[in-house]
Parts: C-alpha cells; structure tokens; sequence
C-alpha cells in the first residue's frame, strides 16, 4: 500500500507554496483536525515531554490484513442509485444550475474532477465497512463527502470576497442535491 500523508498550517505560511490544484486533487480525503480535548492534551504532553527516550513502535496490523481490508471493500455492495448520487453531487460542483443551484454558478472557477468521483466511490465503500456493512448506503456517502470534495472546489473571486468557502458550497449542494 501507499499512502502520503500531507499536514497544512492554518497559521504560519511563510515560507510555504500552496500545492498546484492538480497537485491537491491527488489526496483523497482533506481533514480538518481541531485542538485535542484537555484529556488528550495531557496524553500529549506525557508523552512528548520526555527527552532522549527511545519510541518504542509497536506493530498494529499486518500488510496482509491491510490488503485484506481492502479487498473486502472492494467487494462491498453499492446499489447504482447510490453510484448516480454520488455522480449528481460531484457534476453539481461544475454544473450548478443543472441541480437547481444557479446561485452557485458565479461562486465555482472549478468543481470536482473525476477523481472526486472515483475517491467518494471508495471513501463511501470504506466508510459503510468501518460500520461493519456489506453495502453502502446515502448517509455513508453523506458522512464523508465533505472531506472528499472540499480540497477539489476552487471558488470565484466573488465567493472568496463574500467569505463563500468550499465548505460553504459542498454543505449547499449536499443539501439540494436529491438523496436516492
């Protein structure tokens, strides 16, 4: 398996380049991860506040069992009307007015690329089998669809002078786009 983990600094970007939007598109998920509860924190700081002390790893799966996870993913059921709704929700990225959204045709440069498709497809199936289903069901493409399109949708000028985010537009289009 391989897998690219990419960490983004709210706050300090100097020194920084942003990612080209091809570049971008290639992560599947995009995670907002807030401040860790106070328990965590703690947790944290115990840990972290010990100096030349070696980490000791432990092993928590097998490539095996990883493959595994994933072959049964694969093979979770997906029924066509769902596959149409996750269709409908990335088009409605691009061709808003289709979906009844013509005030978002002025806010989107750009919507979701086929991979946003693809990546719903796969997050959404991932997504029913860590709820221990055989099948995927609207809510699971509901649950996740944030954290697949919003990184994929590059708002307009206009949206961006109107404090519109790409969180703003997926949360409207999740909400006017037909759910099977």
């Amino acid at each position: 398996p391989f897998l690219v983990l990419a960490t983004q600094n709210p706050v300090e970007q100097e020194g920084t380049y942003p990612l080209p939007e091809a570049q971008v598109d290639r992560f599947m998920l995009k995670l907002k991860i807030g401040y860790p509860t106070e328990k965590e924190e703690m947790q944290i700081m115990r840990m972290q506040a010990k100096t030349g002390e070696k980490v000791q790893l432990k092993k928590v799966v097998t490539v095996d069992k990883i493959m595994d996870a994933r072959a049964t993913i694969n093979d979770i059921y997906m029924d066509e009307k769902v596959e149409q709704y996750i269709v409908d929700l990335v088009f409605a990225t691009r061709k808003p007015k289709n979906y009844n959204l013509d005030d978002l045709e002025d806010l989107i440069s750009f919507g979701a690329s086929p991979r946003a498709t693809i990546n719903l497809n796969l997050a959404s199936r991932a997504q029913a089998f860590m709820e221990h289903r055989a099948y995927v069901t609207p809510e699971d493409v509901r649950t996740i669809a944030m954290d697949v399109l919003r990184h994929r949708i590059i708002p307009t000028f206009e949206a961006e002078a109107e404090d519109i985010t790409p969180e703003d537009i997926v949360t409207k289009i999740m909400n006017n786009v037909q759910v099977p």
